[in-house]
């Protein structure tokens, strides 16, 4: 068939690379423009962009597709079908009848749920032990179109949002080989979507990454990973930020000693936990850190301008102390 393929950041490069290897004519690439990048904000391509190169395919990066010298341009293509992966621009109505068997889209995400620009985070953030990617035909209303075939996945206890995207991206490419080939054949199903059991999948903020020990221990765990790489899940220790790139329930928290109420002249004591965000223990294994509930084991961290480091070389090179809480706001 005759494909324009639209996308732009590493995560779509499999389905270009599986979907032209595939025996489809990909006719051109639409993918953003190049852009500042790094700290030296070097003009630089996008992923999508270098991977057609390669593969030898013409390219067009438009600030924008929602124009008529677009269309046109489009309309001159004769695409039986347009396919989109995470392009970074909503397309129009005009654009999206152009293609003979319509624009198809694959999303990182079960639909109905986690509908938006961030579904990997949100996932893990909430706790979720399965997702997947669903295929559609694109609609006016974003990421609600009938969809054609969705293939589901177990998340990783300890998985990142970084290593979800990673196995995500690669079975885009499968599912969308799978797609065209029932498009081709006339085959291809049109389910409604039903109404999403989860919200909208918002786009992240850098303020989204902050950790809040009052959560319970699991809820922690689960932030760490759906932050990570991006925003990054972060702290405070000593008055600057301190990412946390690695983070794993601690199954049986260490407890520790507290004189009770009644026993104040320290003739009995009980065990307790210690208080959210408080440093239970430090061994080679990591930092325990308590939450409200349970307790939380970092064994990744990179304090600001350093390099990433495990928790046990953290805690030789800044010495923090088992029943304190350093991590607390410089504002607290």
């Amino acid at each position: 068939m005759r494909i324009v393929f639209m996308g732009t950041p590493d995560f779509a490069v499999p389905s270009l690379r599986k979907i032209n290897s595939g025996g489809h004519d990909v006719r051109l690439v639409v993918t953003q423009p190049d852009r500042p990048a790094g700290r030296g904000r070097k003009l630089t391509a996008p992923p999508v962009k270098l991977a057609a190169l390669e593969l030898d395919i013409p390219i067009h990066q438009p600030e924008t597709v929602n124009t008529d010298e677009f269309a046109l341009r489009l309309e001159a293509l004769e695409p039986d079908v347009v396919v989109v992966v995470a392009f970074g621009q909503i397309l129009k109505q005009r654009l999206l009848d152009i293609p003979s068997h319509g624009a198809v889209n694959a999303h990182a995400s079960l639909l109905p749920d986690y509908r938006g620009v961030a579904p990997i985070n949100w996932v893990i953030v909430n706790g979720e032990s399965e997702t997947g990617v669903t295929t559609m035909y694109m609609a006016r209303k974003v990421d609600a179109g009938e969809i054609i075939l969705s293939r589901s996945t177990a998340i990783g206890s300890e998985e990142t949002a970084g290593e979800l995207y990673e196995r995500l991206s690669d079975m885009s490419g499968d599912l969308l080989v799978a797609t065209l080939a029932l498009i081709e054949r006339g085959e291809a199903p049109r389910i409604p979507q039903g109404e999403p059991r989860v919200g909208y999948a918002r786009k992240l903020k850098k303020r989204d990454g902050e950790i809040d020990w009052a959560h319970d221990a699991r809820a922690v765990a689960d932030h760490i990973r759906g932050m990570t790489p991006w925003p990054g899940a972060y702290t405070w220790f000593r008055g600057k930020t301190l990412l946390v790139t690695r983070a794993r329930l601690v199954s049986k928290p260490r407890l520790v000693e507290a004189a009770s109420a009644e026993s104040a002249s320290g003739v009995s004591e009980r065990s307790v936990m210690g208080r959210p965000g408080e440093i239970l223990s430090i061994s080679d294994a990591g930092i325990e850190v308590a939450a409200e509930s349970g307790a939380v084991l970092l064994t990744g961290l990179k304090p600001e301008g350093k390099r990433e480091m495990t928790g046990a070389e953290f805690a030789r090179g800044y010495r923090p102390e088992p029943g304190t809480r350093p991590f607390e706001r410089p504002d607290a």
